[in-house]
């Protein structure tokens, strides 16, 4: 009797391509651009993004500046937000552009690694096209949420988190039930990824995905709350965008699932 083993590192060649766009951009900044190139134009900056939307941010980090006139951060932060004004350029290609950009390779090796644990499963299920059409999705749901919780900051915000996290949400609408890839009776290698998911409201009645859930959103409240990465990154975490990918990879899972009930 023969046995088929599967290769020890079976990744698709959507999630693999993605992986190497990113190392490419984070290797172009190091070697050639320097730090802080591309950021400018690619970084999701929510007040320069809020002029689509006819939103001025001056007015409000004038009067926040009016009530603390010694706060230099503040004085930064305005004269940044009359430099975007003046220029009048919203860049709305940055609600997709700034997912390709890390601030550190730590924080975009994390990434690669949810990535891969994740976004395997999804492109297995969705195909390649669909795949990285999603990946868009998500970054772009991450960005509109970040958006409207910072409309006035100037902060720049980059990483692929908030597509990683549209792929985590994605992964448990099919990957717990019988049959899948971490369910009871897995069947192959491409049935298990290609069973019809579960309603949304039967898969939040499995207590493995409400306990996903669970862990997931205390995670990002901890880390929002405490400002900090615990150590694994040099940036604060964004984590209003890691929300609206995640949203967008849970709510929006049957828009790209090609395997119906």
């Amino acid at each position: 009797m023969s046995t088929t083993r599967e290769p020890a590192f079976n990744i698709p060649g959507a999630v693999l391509a993605t992986l190497v766009v990113l190392v490419g951009v984070q290797l172009a900044r190091d070697w050639w651009l320097g730090e802080f190139g591309l950021v400018f134009d690619l970084a999701f900056i929510p007040a320069r993004a809020a002029l689509l939307f006819g939103f001025d941010p001056v007015p409000a980090l004038a009067a926040a500046l009016s009530l603390d006139p010694g706060n230099v951060e503040l004085l930064q932060r305005l004269g940044l937000a009359r430099e975007l004004v003046a220029a009048g350029d919203s860049a709305p290609w940055t609600f997709v552009s700034y997912a390709l950009l890390h601030g550190s390779w730590t924080h975009l090796v994390l990434n690669s690694i949810w990535l891969v644990a994740f976004g395997a499963a999804v492109a297995r299920r969705f195909g390649s096209v669909r795949f990285i059409v999603f990946l868009l999705a998500s970054a772009i749901g991450g960005a509109a949420v970040h958006l409207a919780t910072h409309l006035h900051d100037v902060v720049p915000m980059v990483g692929a988190s908030a597509a990683v996290s549209g792929c985590m949400a994605a992964a448990i609408r099919f990957v717990f039930q019988p049959g899948a890839p971490l369910g009871f009776g897995r069947l192959g290698d491409d049935d298990s990824y290609r069973l019809p998911a579960l309603p949304l409201g039967e898969a939040l009645r499995d207590r493995r995905v409400v306990t996903f859930l669970v862990v997931w959103f205390a995670l990002n409240l901890v880390t929002g709350l405490t400002g900090s990465a615990f150590g694994l990154t040099d940036a604060t975490i964004a984590w209003e965008a890691h929300v609206g990918g995640f949203l967008v990879g849970l709510l929006g899972f049957r828009l790209f699932d090609p395997t119906r009930p």
